[in-house]
Formats: C-alpha cells, structure tokens, sequence
C-alpha cells in the first residue's frame, strides 16, 4: 500500500500548473487576482514565473512582496534586487521605489517576528544556527544607503514622465541631495511635474517663487501656485498659503482664512498647522480664543515630538496661561523638550529636579540635566553645575570640574561665576592661590555692575592689607552697591567706617549705614547697631537703642541677638528688667546652638530665677554647653553628676568632665579632682 503512494506521489509534483502556458501579461493578471485573495504564495509563484519570461511589472511586484511580507520572510535587500530587475527594464515606478528606498537606505526592524530579530535568536545559539542564517538571508538584511545611486534612478523615472519622481528630482536639486545644487534644473522638474497636475510639484514651484530660488522672490506667483496644491490636498501647501493669508505676503491679510487653512491641514496630524491654531486660539487671533482647544491642539502636536509645540506647553502648564499652573505637567513637557536635545529645556529640567517642583526632587537628576545644558552653551547651567561639582552635589566632588565650569559661565559673563572663581583663587581651594588670578576676576565681575560682585571685589581689597588707595577703592565700590539698595553692601560700609578693617572709626557714618542696611532686612546690620548704642567707646551709647535694635534683630532669629537681648532683660539694661523675659531669649537663642546661651539657660533654670527650678533640664543644658567645649559648662555638668542633681550620681562620669575642664585651665576644676583624689585616699587607707 504504502509502495503505491509513493509511485504516485511523484506524478502529483509533477503536475502542470493550470496557468503555465499563459504569456507574461496574462500571468501578471492571474498573479493580482491570487494576490487580491490573499494567496500571497500562489501570486509570488506566477510572477516569477512571469518575471523569468521577462516582466518588469512581475518583478516590480515580487519586489512589494519581499517589502511586505506578503508570503515572503520581509527582506529589504530582496526587495531591492526585484525593484532593481524591473527598473533596468525601464518600470518606473520600480525606478522611482529603488531611488527612495537608495537615498536613505533601509534595514530592517528589531520586532518579534522581523528577520533582525529572528536572525538573532539564530546567531545566539551557536555557529551552526548561524550559518543558517546566512543561508536564508543570503544578500543580508538591510540596504546601504547610496544618495547618488538614487538620485540615477529617480532621474531615470522622472524621464520616463512619472510625476511624483519629476517632483522628487526637483527636490534633490533643490537641496543638492546625491547631486550637486541645481536651483534652476529645481524648477524645471517642479514644472515638468506640476504640468500633470501633481500637487507636490505645484507646492515646489511655490516654494521656488516663495523664497526666490534661483529666481527674484514673487509672493503673488507663489500664493497662486500654493494655492493649486493646496486645493489638492497637499498640507504643506496648506500650511504655506495660510502663512501667507495671516502675514498679507502675496494675498490679502486675511486671518480667519488662515485658520481655515491650518484647520485643513491640522485634520492630517500636521504638527506646524495644529501649533498655529493653538497660537491663534490663544490670542483670539482669526479663531474664538479658546484656551482648552488650543490645549488640545498642542498636545496632539506635542506627542508627535513637535518641539515649539513641547516647549509652549512647558510654559502653558509653568506659567499658567489662563488656567492655574501645573508643574507636574510642566515638568513632564519640559523633560520631553530636554531629551530632544533643547538647551533651555534642559536647564529647566535640572532646575525642577534641584527644587522638586513638578518631579520627586533629585539632586543626581539636577547635576545630570545641569551638565547636559552646559555641555551645550547655557551660561547658568554652566554655573550651577560648577557648585554642584564644588560641593560634590549629585556627583562626585570634582574642584578641577567645578573650575573648569566656573571658567565656561564667567567667560560667558555670569558675574556669580566670575565671583567664584576669584574667592577661589585667593584662598586656594582646589587649586593653586593666585592673588593677581583672584583679583582679575573679581575685578572683572565688578567691572559688570552686580552689586554681589562689587561687594566681593570690595572685601577681597580690604582683607588683602590692601594700600590706601585700595581701601578707598573698596570704599568706592561698596557705596556704589549700597546705592542700588544692597543690604550686604551697605553693612560691609558700615563695618569699613567703624574701623573693622584698620584706621579710625567714624561711628556716626557706620550708624547711617548699618541702617540702611538694618531698614533693609539684615539681621547682622541690627545686631552691629545694638552693639554700637551699647559701646560707650563709640560716643553714641545709647541702651534704650541698643534694646530696640537688638529686639529686632532676636525677633528675625537672630541667635546673638537673642542672647544679648536676654542679658538686658536680666540685668535691666536699656528696658525693665524681666527675668523670665531674659530665660525666654536665652532658651530662643540656646535653641540655636549659641554656646553662652546655653549655659545661662542652664544657670537660671537650675537656681529658678525668672522660671521654676528645674535641674533636670537644667543639667542637659549645661551638657549640650560642655559638649561645645566650655570648661565652665563641663564644671557644672561634674558638679551635677557628683551631687546627684538633675541626673543620677555618676562620681566616675564626674571625674571625667572635671577632666576636660581642667585641661582648659579651669583652677575650680582642678580642686575637684583634688578632692576627688583624697576622697579616693582616704577611702583606701580605711580599707587598709
């Protein structure tokens, strides 16, 4: 039995196909009608056929088949070698596909089922796999990409009279793509094609009179021409006669026809159509303003990576533009412009992370975005990318890095940068002290009128043992940055005319200025005005004043302030003498960290003056003092531990902190210890 199926099955291989007698053209027709059943192997089988017997127009189709997988494996190259079969049969249409896939080349894709990814997963598993590979794709499976190649064949179809490569040939002239430059021969094809009506070559001849190419410009004969094409379909011909509708070039200003024609072209997707209507909506400019179409229409034009587009809507949603801001959204947009390469974009970027607007803040993401706005020119991006490596913020600590971009901001004149790198080199941080270095930039800084700079270069000159005539430039300089309403200025003048920077003081002058500077908001100001009333060395004590200037200045959290204004308060200098107002100064300036603040606090609250007594907390002030390092504070905090008050007895902790505070040369410490030590005799020798 199985004997005569295997006699017969021969015969049915060899079987005739019921189309094997028809001529080219006939298998050509049976092929489309198999092709259109969706018999993509029987289609690919007749045209061969008809191929080998001569048909461009098979070739032409096997061609599409290999390009589309259609009952072939996709191969680009295959497809090339088909196209190129019918071309040099004089197809045009094969001409004109072989020209464009040449011009830019071709390769395949990376999906799951493409011939890329198959041949991967072959070449994975050995050797063996891959000489597989080679065999099922012998010519590979991508296509070089060689402009002048098909830049040949697209003239050769444009010759034979195709239309679209007539139009296509006047745009490779136009731009000198895979030939040389040729604005006439441009306009030549753009009209060959336009004489058969073609939209595109209409929309070329636009452009050639639009921006005079090769010719004078013409905007009358270029708005007729957009306007062929545009009648046609053609959206950029669309987009371009709108332009010419809303600027008047050419055509009567017309604004609403503008917007009909962006409307047109917006309806396919066109990006630079749907950013113009959001424009005009916006403005109420030739549509109804309208802030959420014109949010629609940015959007749309935003996710198909239209860069104007992504960067509106970054300040749409940053500034609020007639709606209520939104940072998350802003942000999100502004990242999209910064990963498409947009300088500002990416400064922006890094500025949400370092702040956390919009983003989880993220001083890695900030340093990153920083570095990828310097490394394509923005000033500030340069500069804050330079604290960051200065500080070793979001990156490693890099002062070489940090000088170097310091120096990129300060060349492109950010004074902030120019400031820094003089604070750098005059004290050596990272790099080596060069007082002639420091002083050109900080010069150079000043020399821009930033007030900040001005107040560097001035105190770069003072605590330089600068000569007399340096000083009176410093003097220069800081009146100068007072004038513009400079707080810092204005107390650093007040500190030169009190003497803290040598010759005689002029209190009365210092005075004006530490107020002007205090009037300002500068805590130091007021406490140097609080201590000047309080000097009778200056000649104008006054300690009503010096209460006044002090409250203000312990009110802005000032700790020193704070201190002293509890000291007036508890000795009833310059105001009533409140006890528990002078415990409260103290503890608000304790709180703070300020060492004799501490200890007073301590002081009064272990012997209940202006408050109820209260060791406990009296001894953990005292310790926070000690542990700043003050052999009064450790004293007490020994004392504390050896009588038991506020804390349990610890004589061995007591004896470590008379310890400390004898090795300051405190003599009451030092007794401590004596006495400790006799105690510790006579304990011995009645054990003897």
């Amino acid at each position: 039995m199985s004997t005569a199926v295997n006699m017969r099955w021969p015969r049915l291989l060899r079987r005739p196909k019921p189309w094997a007698g028809l001529g080219p053209e006939a298998l050509v027709q049976r092929g489309v009608a198999a092709h259109e059943r969706g018999a993509f192997m029987e289609a690919f089988e007749i045209w061969r056929r008809a191929a080998e017997r001569g048909s461009a127009e098979a070739a032409f189709r096997i061609g599409q088949l290999y390009w589309q997988s259609q009952g072939v494996a996709r191969s680009f190259p295959d497809a090339v070698a088909w196209y190129e079969r019918a071309a040099e049969a004089g197809h045009a249409e094969a001409q004109l596909l072989l020209g464009r896939i040449l011009l830019d080349g071709a390769a395949a894709g990376l999906g799951g089922n493409s011939p890329e990814a198959w041949r991967q997963s072959v070449e994975s598993k050995g050797e063996e796999r891959a000489a597989i590979a080679k065999v099922i794709f012998p010519r590979g499976l991508s296509v070089e990409k060689q402009p002048e190649r098909g830049f040949g064949w697209i003239a050769k179809a444009a010759s034979a009279g195709n239309p679209e490569a007539q139009a296509l040939l006047g745009d490779l002239y136009r731009h000198g793509r895979g030939c040389e430059m040729d604005k006439a021969a441009a306009r030549q094809w753009y009209e060959k094609a336009a004489q058969q009506n073609l939209a595109a070559g209409e929309f070329g001849l636009g452009d050639v009179f639009y921006q005079g190419l090769g010719i004078p410009k013409n905007p009358q004969i270029a708005a007729d021409w957009y306007r062929k094409a545009a009648a046609k379909g053609h959206v950029r011909a669309q987009v371009a006669l709108a332009f010419l509708h809303l600027n008047g070039e050419g055509v009567a200003q017309d604004r609403p026809e503008a917007a009909r024609l962006f409307g047109e072209a917006a309806r396919h997707e066109d990006v630079t159509a749907l950013y113009n209507i959001a424009l005009m909506h916006l403005a109420g400019d030739g549509l109804p303003r309208s802030v959420d179409k014109a949010e629609t229409a940015l959007r749309k034009a935003g996710r198909r990576g239209h860069l104007p587009s992504i960067l509106m809507l970054g300040e749409f949603y940053s500034k609020g533009m007639a709606i209520e801001p939104d940072l998350r959204e802003a942000a999100y947009w502004y990242l999209q412009a910064a990963e498409r390469g947009d300088v500002q974009a990416q400064f922006f970027t890094g500025r949400f992370y370092a702040t956390g607007q919009g983003v989880a803040p993220s001083v890695r993401e900030a340093a990153k975005w920083f570095l990828r706005a310097a490394e394509n020119g923005h000033p500030t991006a340069a500069y804050n990318v330079a604290i960051f490596y200065l500080k070793g913020t979001g990156i490693p600590q890099d002062i070489g890095a940090a000088i170097k971009w310091f120096e990129s901001a300060a060349n492109a004149g950010i004074p902030a940068a120019q400031v820094q790198l003089g604070q750098l080199y005059s004290s050596g941080q990272g790099v080596d002290r060069d007082h002639g270095l420091a002083e050109q930039w900080l010069e150079k800084a000043a020399g821009g009128g930033d007030p900040e700079a001005r107040v560097a270069y001035a105190l770069f000159l003072l605590q330089s043992g600068a000569s007399a005539e340096a000083i009176a430039r410093a003097k220069d300089l800081l009146g100068q940055a007072a004038e513009t309403g400079h707080a810092a200025a204005a107390f650093q003048l007040g500190n030169l005319h009190a003497g803290r920077f040598g010759g005689a003081p002029d209190w009365p002058e210092a005075a004006r200025c530490y107020a002007r500077a205090a009037d300002a908001g500068l805590t130091d100001a007021m406490l140097a005005l609080g201590h000047l009333h309080l000097d009778p060395g200056s000649g104008m004590a006054d300690p009503k004043a010096a209460s006044a200037w002090f409250a203000k200045a312990a009110q802005a959290g000032q700790p020193l302030a704070q201190f002293q204004l509890g000291v007036m308060y508890c000795t009833g200098t310059g105001v009533d003498q409140d006890l528990e107002k002078g415990v409260a100064w103290y503890e608000a300036a304790a709180k703070q960290g300020h060492l004799l603040g501490q200890f007073n606090l301590a002081v009064m609250l272990s012997k209940g003056q202006g408050c109820e007594r209260d060791p406990e907390r009296a001894f953990e002030w005292f310790v926070q003092a000690a542990e700043q390092g003050m052999a009064a504070a450790q004293l007490s905090v020994g004392d504390a531990l050896y009588t038991g008050s506020g804390v349990a007895q610890d004589l061995e902790a007591a004896k470590g902190w008379y310890e400390k505070a004898a090795g300051q040369g405190n003599e009451a410490a030092r007794q401590r210890l004596l006495m400790l030590a006799q105690a510790d005799g006579k304990a011995t020798h009645c054990a003897d």
